[in-house]
């Protein structure tokens, strides 16, 4: 290739093709299933080097360079591959010849068209087929070669490429992330495992790089493709070129690095406390970092902000790990000449999210649910996008102030999908091997129940992609902890493998959490055994409960209209506090609810026996949750429970539609921390969004991923929760506009601060409470059975007040002989009789009776020994022990 190949657009089509679905697939490097044809037909494969096929039914084929006959296979597919594609369609199963089975390889760098003909050779139908069969097959070989990606050493650099689709291969080097190429060098293809490599004399560090590759692409025909290295590292503004680094060098450690301990608070996953934080969001409105550090890496890095001032006092009250919606590199977020609007207006106005919108796709915000690069730093939080190197080193400043606080790093990954593919400019998988790592539908499209272009970590390389990016952010970032964004699309044994390979990195264990939500095209095991609820019992891999999160907030993700208000939860006043649209609901339907509160409670664990409120023992996985078992989890670990997270709206704004419109700041507040406390108290882990401990408003949006600072604005100084800072943004939230105006519109809606620092401070009251003893992070589904009793169950129990016990006797860490919670919903003071607690010598848990408590009213609570009655204040979590 010419160097000017360098230096070309990203697609170059050298010959066109026309477009066939991709009905067929490959199962192995010898069969083909293509559902729904006539086995007793005539097939012949046709392969052309140039994409020229033509196959029109009535017509004989043209422009073929030659053909291959396919003939019906006599036996039952091989079990490996009739398990892996048991989703496939009844049809034809065919054969390579044995003596046609040597071509195959070349063959798969061509098109190639499956025929179905007619007697005298016309198309009676023609189709595409899916390659991945094949290629994981011919080169096994491939999962456990070294060295993908760059490799830069003191007298070599070297190039490896998995392409074994492309017909040729070769690696542009440029001396700077802008501006011509400097050279291109030719690559060499190993055909044992599909890998081109190329190498090149001297150390290249800090140069860039790009990747020419010859492929055919379905629909488009023969394309020279100018990309970058699925594998990169780190990357020039907007991901334009790869970079050249080794990730060990000193000069992209700062100083410290390598002895900076990793905190040790976790020794059990149970022991995880989670805030979950987007980096912008963090600091960019917060006015004690300097300008050139808001929104970036970096502004961890000064201490004496506000932000990292709240950070710290979480770490010291309890919390244990701070996750970072995604950080890795980032398709949607421009990393140059991005714009922040500032809008203004009434808190019911529509003016502020019309600016939003008209400006979304060019400003500086999103979620980041749009991977580009997976094993890449995003170059918008870095304080120079253009450096290969500045974010590297900021990213890992950012990983040191955080562990200097006590705080562990967890990072939200999304390895179930990509921003992009096809021949997209911004796609990179699809463009190096056409095909493969997405996961296709019947017809050969890209499947996109995630939202975008699903990957298939069900095939070898795409597997190993996130495995060995699994390891590189736990090896050379030290991350504690990751959070696998819609996780039930992945295989069980893919995790697994990766939970292996992350603790034998980091030479401990790294937690891994995810969204075992079970839907799309892998619902019910329909493509393997997912990394979903009902799939991972044993694995020792958490997964996100929505039981106890349901109960708590009411209604569900999706609902609309009226539905937001009459669908009341747990401690927003189900039953006992109807709002104007709630009617009158019947007592079961809270009683049914106290029992999903007390689920959660127990972990979700399946074999966990207790009184239900029709006064029955059942075990949790025994109680129905929408069709499915209430209790899901072998064991706490792998259960972690939350009532807020940034999907959907925030609690305040859920509370704003469901507690009745007179509720004042005040109990608002309070509300708040019962759902808090339910979250403390619950066994597995615990998981809260930024924010939450501060009352945080997103102005009633229900999906803010691109909704700009504006309303994902969080408040260090504790004056504001940016509620009423003018209607959501139309694409989500129009349809209720008339049903959000009036509350936006009501200033009594809007805490004040003094409720704002209520919130914070008996926020952090329960994290110490959660710390203080072991026995509310109790290690086995065996400690539940043995230690936690419910109390005020059954038919007769008071429906408001949910309460446990758990025996603390000879349990490490337990601190108390005892420990029992009592959580009082109901705005009126409630009272319970258990006849086993009489004659105790309970207390208030210290916490409650410092004299900087933060709930006051928790204080007033009290248990009479001789009866075992408790009173509970209004709207009040309260911890006994003894």
């Amino acid at each position: 290739m010419l160097l000017s190949a360098c230096d070309a657009p990203f697609e170059t089509v050298l010959h066109a093709s026309n477009a066939f679905d991709a009905r067929a697939v490959w199962l192995n490097r010898q069969l083909v299933k293509w559902p729904g044809a006539d086995a007793g037909a005539r097939f012949k494969l046709y392969h052309s080097a140039t994409g020229r096929i033509n196959a029109v039914a009535g017509a004989k084929v043209s422009g073929a360079d030659g053909s291959l006959t396919m003939a019906v296979h006599p036996a039952a597919t091989p079990s490996d591959a009739a398990q892996r594609f048991k989703y496939v369609g009844a049809g034809a199963l065919l054969a390579v010849a044995q003596a046609d089975q040597a071509r195959l390889p070349a063959l798969l760098k061509q098109q190639l068209v499956l025929v179905q003909e007619s007697a005298d050779g016309t198309v009676r139908d023609a189709t595409a087929l899916q390659i991945a069969g094949a290629l994981d097959d011919i080169y096994a070989a491939a999962g456990k070669t070294a060295g993908l990606g760059v490799s830069a050493a003191k007298d070599r650099t070297g190039f490896k490429l998995w392409a074994p689709t492309a017909q040729h291969a070769a690696v542009c080097t440029y001396d700077k992330g802008y501006g011509k190429a400097a050279a291109i060098e030719s690559m060499r293809f190993d055909a044992t495992t599909g890998t081109w490599s190329a190498a090149k004399r001297g150390d290249l560090s800090g140069k860039y790089y790009k990747y020419v590759v010859d492929v055919i692409a379905p629909g488009k025909g023969l394309v020279r493709n100018l990309v970058t290295d699925p594998y990169s590292i780190s990357l020039t503004t907007d991901s334009l070129r790869s970079y050249i680094a080794d990730l060990d060098s000193a000069r992209l450690k700062p100083a410290g690095w390598d002895e900076t301990p990793v905190p040790d608070r976790v020794a059990a996953q149970t022991d995880m406390s989670v805030y979950e934080l987007h980096v912008r969001d963090f600091s960019i409105n917060d006015n004690t970092v300097s300008i050139a550090n808001r929104g970036k890496y970096t502004a961890f890095t000064e201490s004496g902000s506000n932000g990292m001032k709240h950070l710290a006092a979480l770490s010291r009250a309890g919390m244990t790990d701070i996750h970072l919606l995604p950080v890795y590199d980032i398709g949607s977020v421009p990393e140059q000449g991005c714009v922040a609007p500032q809008p203004s207006g009434a808190p019911d106005g529509e003016g502020q999210q019309a600016l939003v919108g008209a400006t979304f796709i060019k400003d500086c915000y999103n979620w980041g649910y749009d991977p580009y690069h997976y094993s890449a730093p995003e170059g918008s939080y870095a304080t120079d996008a253009a450096d290969g190197a500045r974010r590297i080193v900021e990213f890992r400043q950012m990983v040191m102030a955080l562990h200097k606080a006590d705080l562990r790093v967890g990072m939200d990954v999304v390895y179930n999908h990509t921003y992009i593919a096809g021949q997209n400019e911004k796609s990179v998988l699809d463009r190096v091997v056409p095909g493969y790592y997405h996961r296709l539908n019947a017809k050969g499209a890209i499947e996109r129940s995630t939202c975008c272009d699903n990957t298939a970590t069900e095939n070898m390389m795409m597997a190993r992609l996130m495995i060995d990016s699994a390891e590189l952010w736990t090896r050379h970032y030290k991350v504690d902890s990751f959070r696998f964004d819609l996780m039930g699309h992945q295989p069980r044994a893919a995790m697994e493998t990766l939970q292996a390979r992350v603790d034998k990195a980091a030479g401990r264990k790294v937690n891994l959490i995810g969204e075992g939500w079970n839907f799309g095209e892998v619902e019910n095991g329909a493509r393997f055994v997912q990394a979903s609820q009902l799939s991972l019992n044993g694995s020792g891999i958490g997964t996100f409960s929505d039981r106890g999160r349901d109960a708590v907030r009411g209604g569900g993700a999706g609902d609309s209209g009226e539905k937001m208000f009459s669908m009341q939860g747990y401690i927003n006043g189900l039953v006992y506090d109807p709002n104007a649209y709630a009617g009158q609901r019947p007592k079961e339907d809270l009683l049914r609810t106290a029992d999903l509160i007390r689920v959660g409670l127990a972990g979700s664990v399946r074999s966990y026996a207790m009184q239900t409120w029709q006064d029955k023992v059942m075990e949790l996985q025994a109680i129905d949750y929408s069709g499915q078992p209430a209790g899901y989890a072998s064991e706490p670990s792998e259960v972690v429970n939350y009532v807020e997270n940034h999907d959907n709206q925030t609690m305040y704004d859920v509370n704003a539609f469901r507690l009745p419109l007179a509720t004042s700041g005040a109990e608002r507040a309070r509300v708040q921390m019962l759902g808090a406390a339910i979250n403390a108290f619950s066994q597995g882990v615990a998981y809260y969004h930024a924010g939450f401990d501060i009352l945080r408003s997103k102005s009633l949006d229900r999906n803010s991923f691109e909704s700009g600072d504006w309303f994902n604005r969080l408040d260090w100084s504790y004056r504001d929760n940016y509620f009423g800072v003018g209607l959501p943004p139309a694409a989500d939230n129009g349809k209720d506009y008339a049903l959000l105006k009036p509350l936006l519109a009501n200033a009594a809606l809007k805490p004040a601060p003094a409720d704002i620092a209520f919130a914070r401070d008996a926020f952090r009251d329960l994290l110490k409470i959660r710390a203080s003893s072991t026995l509310f992070r109790l290690r086995t589904a065996a400690d539940i059975r043995q230690r936690l009793h419910f109390l005020n169950t059954g038919s007769a129990q008071v429906p408001t007040v949910v309460a446990a016990r758990i025996d603390g006797a000879a349990y490490p860490g337990a601190g108390f002989k005892t420990v029992s919670y009592f959580i009082n919903v109901d705005k009126v003071e409630q009272s319970i009789v258990a006849d086993g607690e009489k004659a105790r010598r309970y207390r208030l848990h210290p916490v409650h009776s410092a004299g900087g408590a933060a709930d006051r009213r928790a204080q007033a609570a009290r248990y009479d020994s001789a009866t075992g009655r408790f009173t509970i204040p209004a709207r009040t979590a309260v911890v006994f022990v003894e």
